[in-house]
């Protein structure tokens, strides 16, 4: 492989501390100052993953601090209908077996459509907007 001869200038202590290093067998200017550029240019590499990598990262928390956001949302949601359905209705007796059967009735009923949703894929919430 063909060497390219460069010129560039050193302050005097960086200068003596590569004399330094070129004194020990084995070693030379050209070497010390080959190997240290290659190292400079391959740390430059991790900045590389960053040019790559960094903006799909970026995207990537933008979407889940939106992912929490709407958890949060959600969560708020559930616990004020919770809330708002506890106030309103009144509890039922220990007796009326009656009442109690229709509650299980109605419960199974929001199990069963809450796996057909979840199942089929489709959302409660925007269906207005399709139909």
């Amino acid at each position: 492989m063909a060497r390219i001869r460069h010129q560039f200038m050193l302050d005097g202590a960086l200068s003596r501390r590569l004399d330094e290093l070129a004194a020990r067998p084995g070693a030379t200017k050209s070497a010390i100052v080959a190997d240290a550029v290659a190292a400079w240019l391959n740390r430059r590499g991790g900045n590389e993953l960053d040019d790559r990598f960094g903006h799909r990262l970026d995207r990537l928390t933008t979407m889940l601090g939106r992912i929490e956001r709407n958890t949060h949302i959600l969560i708020e949601t559930l616990a004020l209908f919770v809330r708002y359905e506890l106030a309103i209705h009144a509890p039922l007796a220990d007796n009326d077996h009656a009442g109690r059967a229709i509650a299980r009735e109605r419960f199974s009923a929001f199990v069963a459509q809450v796996s057909r949703q979840m199942a089929s894929g489709r959302r409660t919430l925007g269906q207005e907007d399709e139909q």
